[in-house]
């Protein structure tokens, strides 16, 4: 669920925290500590406390608020119409800790950069260490050109003037209230400049592995922007596989796609997704202290925070991704999805048992590479996968699943014909489906109709690299 308990303002305060409580728990997908239910209780007594003062005003309460596809959830947001409130608790803390404080600061950045309903209405970060010290002053705010206010703290029995500061000082912004939990990831224009520029800062000579040429990431990247240029100026779907050993340089190739076609204004919009944790996690982190050591040396200061978001404009965990497209029903904000480590997805019967224990969703009918497929085909007019495959790299049970998965969905789609020039009898991950033949050229089939065309471009590393 994005939250696990919602309700109006006034209905927040009529409802009983035993029932408040046990509806978060309820919509908790995994076990549930001790201190978690502590830290809930806290909570909902505190807040109870605090927005008792401001009965009238309209608004809608969340709690444990999950932000599309950035795999974070806020303890508390509280929706006005003048003014949302970003709130993270440290329940029996007694100081406000800078950690803290940037992690209040960047739930609120997540939203104001990725969130499409809070682009444009005040925001305000709060950190509530519960036993801190009382502040002096509660009614100075900062706010900045793109209506964010700066991180304010608080204790417990301080959050309600706090409030009420707040609401006085938020003029009317006809902020949707009822439709606010409901936006899309959609991120800004100012944040998908910022991701370009992060990666445009390494150059391919920089960061590419000495088993791939320049060279040939170039051509590897001009022949999978073409088919992307195609499907865009002919309305088409495309899906394109690039495989290649471990180290080819098939995962730059990708990260090269996302950023190049990261740009609204030419109609284009990409992300590059891995089931890979630890490599996700690694190559945000490279690019952001990078980030923030090349303007350090220049002697500009840049928050590590701020790189790390930049960062995740472009490269997420597929993970994020499903769980996003699971509850939103609409098309992805990207046409271009580039999938690392695509041999990895899971089966039907894994992804299944996935979701049944972890998410509370049963009988669950797709493969992942079917569901990935289902969301880009809703866009209405064209989209791309690019699924880059490693051989010999399906390493737990259930994956391994791609060529299955993707071939039994496309198979209800009209399928552009294309053949390869290359002889591609020794692929480095088996194709052998009946819609492939692997002897000598390739060639992909299907039968006729639906209501639009699927062309699908099956080749390899070594392929792209002698056209």
């Amino acid at each position: 669920m994005r939250y696990y308990y919602s309700n109006s303002l006034i209905g927040f305060f009529a409802d009983s925290p035993e029932h408040i409580l046990g509806t978060i728990q309820g919509n908790t997908p995994f076990d549930i500590r001790p201190t978690e239910t502590d830290a809930w209780t806290a909570q909902i007594e505190i807040l109870k406390n605090s927005i008792s003062v401001q009965e009238g005003e309209e608004g809608e309460i969340f709690f444990e608020y999950a932000i599309p596809r950035m795999g974070r959830r806020v303890d508390v947001v509280i929706v006005t119409r003048r003014i949302i409130l970003v709130i993270e608790f440290k329940v029996g803390k007694r100081e406000f800790q800078t950690q803290d404080i940037d992690q209040v600061w960047d739930y609120a950045l997540d939203l104001k950069n990725f969130h499409e309903t809070s682009h444009l209405p005040m925001l305000a970060p709060i950190l509530v260490a519960t036993e801190a010290p009382d502040q002096k002053e509660q009614d100075a705010f900062t706010v900045d050109l793109d209506q964010l206010i700066k991180p304010i703290t608080t204790n417990a029995n301080q959050l309600g003037a706090l409030l009420g500061n707040l609401f006085s000082f938020a003029v009317e912004n006809n902020v949707d209230t009822e439709n606010w939990a409901d936006g899309s990831y959609s991120p800004t224009p100012t944040i998908i400049e910022a991701a370009v520029a992060l990666y445009n800062q390494h150059s391919v000579s920089e960061i590419t592995s000495k088993a791939a040429s320049a060279r040939n990431l170039r051509e590897t990247n001009r022949k999978i922007s073409e088919v992307i240029r195609n499907a865009r100026l002919n309305s088409e779907k495309a899906i394109c596989f690039v495989t290649g050993v471990p180290g080819a340089g098939k995962t730059l190739v990708g990260l090269d796609i996302a950023t190049k076609h990261l740009d609204e204004v030419k109609g284009t919009k990409s992300v590059f997704l891995s089931g890979n944790g630890p490599l996700v996690a690694i190559l945000r982190e490279a690019l952001a202290r990078d980030s923030v050591r090349r303007k350090k040396e220049i002697g500009e200061r840049k928050r590590l925070g701020d790189a790390r978001r930049e960062a995740a404009a472009f490269i997420q965990p597929v993970h994020h991704y499903r769980d996003t497209y699971l509850k939103d029903t609409s098309a992805p904000f990207d046409n271009i999805a580039i999938f690392d480590e695509a041999q990895r997805a899971w089966d039907l019967e894994q992804t299944r048992s996935f979701l049944k224990r972890k998410r509370g969703l049963a009988n669950f009918d797709k493969s992942e590479p079917e569901f990935l497929i289902s969301c880009l085909e809703r866009h209405q007019d064209w989209a791309v996968i690019i699924c880059l495959v490693g051989g010999g790299q399906e390493i737990h049970r259930g994956e391994a699943e791609l060529v299955n998965g993707l071939t039994h969905s496309i198979v209800h789609f009209r399928i552009g014909r294309y053949t390869s020039p290359i002889d591609l009898t020794t692929p480095s991950t088996p194709l052998d489906t009946h819609s492939i033949e692997l002897k000598g050229r390739r060639t992909f089939m299907s039968p006729e109709p639906p209501p639009f065309r699927f062309n699908a471009i099956i080749s390899s590393w070594r392929m792209f690299r002698n056209l």
